[in-house]
């Protein structure tokens, strides 16, 4: 773990960026948002916690030791974004396995039993989609039906019977992934997923940052970004390489992932 920090720390060091760190996004209006929501338009597919809880997904659980490290977590990524007014982090890891998708998943979860505001998480990862893979739908449309086959957007939206979460899960894999996370009609949805609530935090799930140019393309559009690394696992030069490729982006930390440190409660 001390690896992993100094790692980051040096790679930190050497960014002459003077714009590195300011708030990309402004907003006017704190959190607000309401207790009790009733989802009319969005689908809404309630799964068992015990399903879930047997996917990894621990947040579902209060009772899990692992639901702790995430709330803590969580409180450490709501003060950094009020304090700089974001709304929108994208979250990634240096290579493939490191388990972003289920630290944006539980990370979510526990943001979204905060009262204060709403979330909504998406899936950018277009070359590998897996959100979907833990609420499946009857219809089992995702953003690619949105964007490719003009599917209205409420009828891509999830609720997993949590309340104040919505889901946009992906769906067909894109070949050309990095094309279409700059193309027009994703910068107006993404825009538009961003501004439309003022109490709303959006989570992008994004590909690995040394997988593919996705991140590199996708980062003008959020205002932070979280790192995922596996601990045992991502190499100090992955580290490095990725916090280097990030470099117009504020990176708001990172979280140890699959720790066998007991005492790290799984995050870092």
């Amino acid at each position: 773990m001390e690896r992993i920090k100094q790692a980051l720390d040096k790679a930190r060091s050497q960014k002459q960026n003077p714009a590195y760190g300011a708030p990309s996004m402004l907003r006017n209006e704190g959190p607000k948002a309401e207790e009790n929501i009733t989802y009319t338009e969005t689908s809404v597919v309630s799964m068992h916690p015990e399903s879930l809880h047997e996917k990894r997904v621990v947040a579902v659980d209060e009772n899990d030791p692992a639901t702790a490290a995430y709330k803590v977590l969580r409180t450490q990524v709501l003060q950094r974004m009020r304090v700089n007014k974001w709304n929108s982090l994208a979250i990634t890891s240096p290579t493939e396995g490191c388990g972003k998708t289920l630290t944006a998943l539980n990370l979510a979860i526990c943001l979204a039993r905060e009262v204060n505001h709403t979330v909504l998480l998406v899936d950018m990862d277009l070359r590998r989609p897996k959100l979907h893979t833990y609420f499946p739908t009857t219809s089992g449309l995702g953003i690619s039906d949105y964007l490719l086959n003009d599917v209205e957007l409420n009828s891509v939206l999830i609720n997993p019977g949590i309340e104040r979460l919505v889901i946009l899960p992906g769906h067909k894999v894109f070949s050309s992934s990095s094309e279409t996370l700059s193309s027009p009609k994703m910068v107006e949805l993404v825009e538009e997923l961003k501004n439309r609530y003022p109490s709303r935090i959006v989570l992008f799930d994004l590909p690995p940052v040394l997988a593919c140019d996705d991140v590199i393309a996708f980062a003008p559009y959020v205002d932070a970004a979280l790192l995922v690394v596996e601990d045992g696992t991502t190499q100090e030069s992955e580290l490095k390489r990725a916090v280097e490729l990030l470099d117009s982006i504020n990176i708001l930390g990172t979280v140890l992932n699959k720790s066998t440190d007991r005492a790290a409660a799984h995050y870092y």
